[in-house]
């Protein structure tokens, strides 16, 4: 393979593992939005929350297989306060006041890491066994990114089988349906609910926590990636897990080789597509009309 060849198969890698990192962030925003109809301005920054409590439990423990686990369990909680104790009650003022109370959990999030961790770039050391390259094809290329490709391959495939088959993704489907007729069945949709927002945010946190390594945990992290997220929702199309997907390697790679061809244009790269996108289809490449 001749160095040319090599770069663009590189940049095309690279473009993909950014692209699953916005695949773990947005999907978990598509998943919030399709089943219950909240646009949650707070996604953003529960990802970055994830990044933090990356950094401080690798600090304590020196494990990143367990910050991997804890980080986003510990961001999917906070996802479940937000929801059972604000959220909900924010339900009669409609999108709203959802929007309004997300906004000011994500300014108080910001607040927070402030507080706690400072202003400073934080380093996340990756696990050893993740440190070295692989040959592909004569090409060396980052194990730790083919491990971004895998895991949001896996967590692609597990909420696939949650929301198509298994019970609990039949309820959360008929619940956004027919609410009331799924509630007179006996089921507790707040409850479901709250699980599923609960799913929603550890996916942001899983994405927080693996993104870590390479872009290091800063302040302005939810930002810099959790607006890229917001446009793979709104190009997909809300509610659409196969717009999440196929969106966000586009965007991967439309980042990764702008990035490498036109450095001073490649946000506006992504957002002419989503123009484009929308000016053919309102709705999205995969929405729905309304």
């Amino acid at each position: 393979m001749d160095a040319t060849t090599s770069m663009y198969v590189a940049q095309g890698i690279h473009g993909l593992a950014y692209g699953m990192v916005l695949f773990l962030i947005a999907s978990g925003l598509n998943v919030i939005f399709g089943m219950m109809g909240i646009l949650n301005l707070a996604h953003g920054a529960f990802f970055m929350l994830s990044a933090y409590f990356c950094y401080s439990v690798l600090n304590l423990t020196g494990n990143f297989w367990l910050a991997l686990l804890l980080a986003p369990l510990f961001t999917a909680f906070f996802g479940i306060i937000l929801e059972r104790f604000f959220l909900r009650k924010m339900h009669a003022m409609g999108h709203m006041g959802e929007l309004i109370m997300t906004l000011g959990v994500s300014l108080v999030i910001l607040a927070a890491v402030k507080i706690f961790w400072g202003t400073e770039n934080l380093p996340v050391k990756m696990p050893p066994i993740l440190e070295g390259m692989v040959s592909l094809g004569g090409l060396e290329y980052p194990v730790y990114r083919l491990f971004i490709i895998g895991l949001a391959g896996v967590v692609l495939a597990i909420m696939t089988l949650l929301l198509y088959k298994t019970r609990l993704g039949k309820i959360v489907r008929a619940a956004v349906s027919d609410r009331e007729m799924v509630n007179a069945l006996g089921i507790n949709i707040p409850v479901v609910f709250m699980v599923v927002f609960g799913v929603g945010t550890w996916m942001a946190g899983v994405a927080g926590v693996v993104i870590a390594p390479i872009l290091t945990v800063f302040p302005g992290l939810a930002d810099q990636v959790g607006m890229d997220a917001f446009l793979v929702v709104i190009t997909g199309g809300f509610g659409s897990l196969l717009g999440a997907v196929i969106v966000s390697i586009i965007f991967g790679l439309l980042s990764s080789y702008g990035v490498q061809f036109l450095s001073q244009l490649a946000p506006v790269v992504m957002v002419g597509f989503m123009a484009l996108v929308l000016a053919i289809r309102p709705s999205g490449l995969f929405g729905v009309k309304e």
